[in-house]
């Protein structure tokens, strides 16, 4: 359920904030986005899975703090995330 070096590089193009960005806010979202994306799926096909579930619940809880971090830093970036991902803010 991992996710590719190129399926990253599609899901992060545009949040980027250089060439070799991996730990900036923007981008971290954009990933555990795409994972939650997978993991959605997966739960759907596969309802008894609670292992998967758990994790699940802990990557939109730890997406969730990082949205709420780049909220109070620098709000712009934030509306910005939020609308290329299409997350509800």
């Amino acid at each position: 359920m991992a996710l590719t070096h190129k399926q990253k590089e599609g899901v992060t193009e545009d949040v980027k904030r250089h060439e070799k960005d991996t730990g900036s806010p923007e981008y971290q979202i954009a990933l555990f986005t795409e994972k939650i994306k997978k993991l959605t799926a997966h739960l759907k096909k596969n309802a008894k899975d609670f292992h998967s579930r758990r994790g699940l619940l802990k990557m939109i809880s730890k997406r969730k703090r990082l949205m709420l971090y780049l909220q109070k830093v620098n709000e712009k970036a934030y509306k910005d995330v939020i609308k290329k991902l299409g997350i509800k803010g």
